[in-house]
Formats: C-alpha cells, sequence, structure tokens
C-alpha cells in the first residue's frame, strides 16, 4: 500500500493538483481579502463598502500578527453588516487556516477548516443560481475551493485536491479579465501566470496538460504580483508572500528573497510564520552569522509564550540554529539544540516532520566528534523511519564512510 502511495504521490494526478492549487491560491488569497456582496446592498461588491474596507484591512492587520481574537472582532463586524454571505464562514476559516499555517503536521483544526469552507461554497452556489456570473459569488467559491485545495495537498489527498484546483480555475480566471485595471483581481493571473510555465518544468508528467489550458508567462505574473504589492489595496501581503516563495523555491535569488522577507517581517512583526522564514532565507544564502540570531531570536519568543510560536515553528528554528552551529563547528552547542529538539518529537502526540533530519544531524555530531558507535545507532534509527528530504540517503552514506 505504501508503495502505491508513493508511486501516485509522484503521478501526473499528483502534478496537476499541485498545478491546480498553485492557480487556485490567486483566487483563495483574493477571496481572503476581499468581500462580496449582500442580498440587498447599495454597492456592486463589497469590496465597494467602505465599512468593509475599513474592517477588513483593519482584522487582516491583526490576523497577520497573530492577533486572532482582535481579527474575529473585525471580521465579526462584518458578519453583522452581511449575515447570510458567503464572506461570513469565509473570514471564520480564514482565521483557522492561519491556525493550521503554524502547526501544519497537526490536523486537528482540518474539520472545522472543510466545514467553513463547504459553507462558503453552498452560498456561493445559491448566488450564482440567481445569477452565474454573479462577481461576488465567483470571487468566494473560486476562493474556499482554493483554500480545501490547498490543504487537501498537503495531506495527500490528491485527486480531491486537483478536482478542487480545476474547478476553481475557471473562477480565477474570469475574475481576472473582469477587473484587470484593479491590482487586487491581478493577483491571480499574476499567480497563474507564473506557476502555469514553472510547475511544468519542474515536474514534467504535467505538461500534457497545458495544452488545455491558456500560456502563461513568468516575467508578466511576476509584474502582477509586483504591481499587487506596490498599489493593492486588501492583499499586499499575500503578493509580497508569493513573491518570497517564488525568489527563494523556485528562482533561487536569495538577495531579492530577502527583500519580501523584510517587508513581511516589518509590515507584520509579530507573525511566527514570517519570523522563522526570515531565518531560513538567510541560511540558504549562506549567511549563516546573520540567520543564527533570528533563529534564536524565535526560539526566546517561543519561551516567553508569545502567540503563533507553536512547537512547529520553535522546531525550525532549533533545527537551523543547530546547522548555523555546525557550520562553524561549535558541536556542543549544536547538539544542545538538537537533543532539544529530539526530546520535543518524544512528547504525546508530537508529529514533527523535522525529526528525522533532528536524528540524522545528532549523528553526525557524534560522528563528528569520533563517537562512531553513537553516530551508527542514530543512523539506524533514521534507516528505520519514514524517509524525509533524503535523509535515508545521507544515513546511508555516513554508515557507509563516517562523517567529518
Amino acid at each position: 500500500m505504501n508503495n502505491y502511495f508513493n508511486r501516485f504521490k509522484n503521478s501526473y494526478a499528483c502534478r496537476l493538483a499541485y498545478m491546480a492549487i498553485f492557480v487556485v491560491l490567486a483566487g483563495l488569497t483574493l477571496g481572503a481579502h476581499s468581500e462580496p456582496v449582500v442580498e440587498s446592498s447599495a454597492f456592486d461588491t463589497i469590496l465597494d463598502d467602505p465599512r468593509v474596507q475599513e474592517l477588513g484591512k483593519k482584522g487582516l492587520n491583526h490576523l497577520y500578527n497573530m492577533e486572532k481574537e482582535k481579527a474575529a472582532e473585525a471580521f465579526g463586524e462584518i458578519e453583522e453588516l452581511y449575515p447570510r454571505h458567503p464572506i461570513a464562514p469565509f473570514l471564520k476559516g480564514l482565521n483557522i487556516w492561519w491556525d493550521i499555517m503554524i502547526d501544519l503536521p497537526n490536523d486537528k483544526y482540518d474539520e472545522d477548516f472543510y466545514r467553513e469552507m463547504g459553507s462558503v461554497i453552498k452560498r456561493s452556489n445559491r448566488m450564482l443560481k440567481r445569477n452565474r456570473r454573479d462577481f461576488d459569488a465567483m470571487f468566494f467559491k473560486g476562493a474556499a475551493l482554493g483554500f480545501r485545495g490547498r490543504l487537501r495537498s498537503n495531506r495527500g489527498i490528491w485527486f480531491k485536491a486537483a478536482l478542487d484546483g480545476k474547478n476553481a480555475m475557471d473562477y480565477v480566471l474570469a475574475i481576472a479579465e473582469k477587473e484587470d485595471e484593479n491590482a487586487d483581481y491581478g493577483f491571480g493571473k499574476g499567480i497563474y501566470d507564473y506557476f502555469s510555465v514553472v510547475i511544468p518544468e519542474q515536474y514534467p508528467a504535467v505538461r500534457p496538460f497545458t495544452v488545455f489550458v491558456p500560456k502563461g508567462n513568468k516575467e508578466r505574473g511576476i509584474e502582477n504580483l509586483e504591481r499587487t504589492m506596490a498599489e493593492g489595496y486588501f492583499i499586499r501581503t499575500e503578493a509580497a508572500y508569493f513573491l518570497l516563495q517564488i525568489y527563494y523555491t523556485f528562482e533561487k535569488d536569495f538577495n531579492k528573497s530577502r527583500h519580501y522577507i523584510e517587508w513581511l517581517r516589518s509590515s507584520h512583526p509579530s507573525n511566527s510564520f514570517f519570523h522563522v522564514y526570515e531565518g531560513r532565507v538567510f541560511f540558504r544564502w549562506g549567511r549563516w552569522g546573520d540567520a543564527l540570531p533570528i533563529f534564536e531570536d524565535v526560539i526566546e519568543n517561543y519561551e516567553a509564550g508569545k502567540p503563533g510560536y507553536s512547537n512547529v515553528i520553535v522546531e525550525q528554528a532549533l533545527y537551523y540554529a543547530a546547522r548555523c552551529h555546525m557550520v562553524y563547528r561549535r558541536l556542543p552547542e549544536a547538539m544542545t539544540y538538537l537533543t532539544r529538539m529530539k526530546e520535543m518529537s518524544e512528547q504525546p502526540g508530537a508529529t514533527s516532520v523535522f525529526r528525522i533530519l533532528a536524528l540524522l544531524r545528532i549523528g553526525m555530531v557524534h560522528d563528528a566528534q569520533g563517537e562512531r558507535e553513537k553516530a551508527v545507532q542514530y543512523y539506524n534509527e533514521v534507516l528505520s523511519m519514514d524517509d524525509w528530504a533524503g535523509a535515508h540517503k545521507q544515513a546511508t552514506r555516513y554508515l557507509e564512510k563516517a562523517y567529518k
């Protein structure tokens, strides 16, 4: 069964899911920061309602700064204005989404999130029955499908994720075409333009699917995202985050990555997700002396009990802090961080994907200290676990020849 899943995970359906999810993220984040119309409104769309603009921006700032209660309060005022609109469950789901983001391996929030996105889709469908081109209904339905598809892909539910992505694609592109002048609405097209090119490049198995979709343009996609970041009203943060992902993951331009993560950090200084991401940018850039204080700051915030600094966030900080010390051959300091990380991963209910990497690094530190027997024990333990990020290959290599 595991072999079957692994084959499917790397299959055409999986790559299609990823491509569709990336496209959908355009609609999802658009919907995440914009709000439609209600039964009887003086506005063509909620986006035109100054009260919603003010409350939405206020709530989003609170949300990105991990102030969930304040965000819920602002979103609740919008719900009072538009109680039967898809916006109400969408904003509730958005609050849950950030619970998921800072503790992704934990699925305890999944059902609540799926329920809220399901409510968004049902309410949008009722609006579409009255008017199949209803702007707000398309906006929110595409957003809900995008969020749901993204979570399903994270959980390995590839087929349903692909369906969500496919169903959302038409809404995303229709919104972008209808409101081409608006920098916020162009965000969806920017995501589509970039990822519809880059995903087939990264995953050749998906190329046959691209015959059936409009051709994208990476440069144009980046330009649209940069425009959204500069001129957008609701989704500047999402545009900056996607530009960060583009340069960090695909373009591997860490100088530009730094530009976007610094903007995100200055705009949302209490966001733990962006905080640890900043350290990772400097780490991958090879600027370990800049990265280490950032990870140490994340650890201090976790110890101080600051909102959003979850076990998953601090485990990342511990792991990368340890690797920084290993670069400088400060092995006892590295072992301190790795041991703490290992102890956290052994707590009841812990599901950290960093555990196997911590065990591998502990083995490497023992090897570097001349403690070969202990190192071998850890390498074998790594091989007894599920593989992650090439850990099995490294463990096998160091079993054959000691790490220096």
